[in-house]
C-alpha cells in the first residue's frame, strides 16, 4: 500500500518538482522521448494487466499505467495537463491504497488472491462487494469519481500539445475498463 500512496506520487511530484522547473531546457528538450516511453508503458501496463490472474498484480500493474499518464502530463507542459497529472496522483493514491486495502482483506478471509476464487462475492459480502466495486469504478476513472477530473484534465493538456499521443493514450480508457472488469 505504501508504494501505490505514496512512493509513486513522490516520483511524480520529483519531476514536477526539479525536472519540469529547475532543468526546464533539459526537460524540454527530452519531452519527446519521455513522451514517447510514457505513451508506449500507458500501453504496455494496460495490457500487461489485462493477463494478471492475481488481484494484487492487477493494482500494482494499473498503477504503472496511471503513472505513466501522469507523466504525459506533466510534459504537455501546459496548466490542463499538470493539474491533471497532480489530480490523478493524488486521487489514484486514494483509490489504489483502498484497492490493496480490499484485496487484504479478502487475502485475510480466503488465503488466495486469485480472480477465479472470487465469482460469487457480492453473496457473501454485500457490503464489501459494492465498497470494491466503488473502488473499481473508480480505478478506471468513472465520471464522478476522483479520478475521472484527472484524467479529463490531463487528456486536455495531451490534446493541446499533441493530437496524436492523445489518440494512442485514449486508449488506456478502453483498456482500463477491459482490466477492471
Amino acid at each position: 500500500m505504501l508504494l501505490a500512496s505514496l512512493l509513486l506520487k513522490m516520483g511524480g511530484y520529483g519531476f514536477l518538482r526539479f525536472s519540469l522547473s529547475m532543468l526546464h531546457e533539459g526537460s524540454l528538450y527530452y519531452a519527446p522521448l519521455v513522451s514517447t516511453l510514457s505513451l508506449l508503458g500507458v500501453l504496455y501496463g494496460s495490457l500487461s494487466t489485462i493477463r494478471q490472474i492475481d488481484l494484487k498484480r492487477v493494482i500494482a500493474y494499473s498503477s504503472v499505467a496511471h503513472m505513466n499518464l501522469v507523466m504525459l502530463g506533466l510534459f504537455s507542459y501546459n496548466q490542463q495537463g499538470i493539474e491533471g497529472a497532480t489530480y490523478l496522483m493524488v486521487g489514484h493514491g486514494v483509490v489504489s491504497t483502498a484497492l490493496f486495502f480490499c484485496v487484504g482483506v479478502l487475502y485475510d478471509r480466503y488465503h488466495s488472491r486469485l480472480i477465479r476464487y472470487y465469482g460469487g462475492l457480492v453473496t457473501v459480502m454485500p457490503l464489501f462487494a459494492t465498497a470494491f466495486f466503488a473502488f473499481t469504478l473508480a480505478n478506471m476513472s468513472f465520471p464522478g469519481t476522483s479520478n475521472f477530473l484527472g484524467e479529463l484534465l490531463l487528456f486536455l493538456g495531451i490534446f493541446a500539445k499533441n493530437s496524436t499521443v492523445l489518440l494512442f493514450s485514449t486508449g488506456s480508457i478502453v483498456l482500463s475498463a477491459v482490466y477492471s472488469v
